[in-house]
């Protein structure tokens, strides 16, 4: 718990997510949006045949994470997500692997949380949509698959 002394570098505060960085390989690509960093432990259920307990016991399982989908415009010559997308080809993903960092940051551009997505590869990229009477910027998603997620936090390494 925060001390009381008045201080706002003893107060805790939630962090605004709006401050944020990503970064594959060598490349820090600018995102407008980045959604889906979910983790879950599946659940084992298991009695055995002396129990006395007329229940399941639950254990936890394999853990099981969700595919991350990242969102930015369109920029003229930049092909960040085709370039990626075509080293995958069927059953040989170990050259389009990658690992992926996805930062908060704070006031002072500094990390606070960090979400590291190990070994990720692109499973679908969707372009931006056309509309001849609209004036929103050009939009691109990706879609991206990875085995482990590990996160950490500035203050708990």
């Amino acid at each position: 718990m925060a001390k009381l002394t008045g201080k706002q570098e003893n107060a805790i505060w939630p962090m605004p997510k709006f401050y944020f960085r990503v970064s594959w390989g060598s490349a820090t690509i600018s995102f407008s949006e980045v959604t889906g960093l979910d983790t879950e432990t599946q659940i084992i259920e298991y009695r055995h045949g002396s129990s006395k307990v007329f229940s399941n016991i639950k254990m936890p399982g394999l853990a099981k994470v969700s595919n991350v989908t990242m969102k930015r415009g369109v920029f003229v010559g930049d092909t960040t997500y085709w370039d990626w997308y075509s080293q995958i080809k069927l059953n040989t993903i170990e050259k389009g692997r990658q690992t992926v960092v996805i930062q908060l940051l704070n006031e002072n551009g500094k990390p606070t949380m960090s979400w590291t997505l190990n070994n990720a590869w692109p499973t679908k990229i969707t372009s931006t949509d056309l509309k001849s009477d609209g004036n929103e910027a050009a939009i691109e998603t990706i879609e991206i698959a990875y085995e482990t997620l590990v996160i950490k936090n500035a203050n708990n390494p």
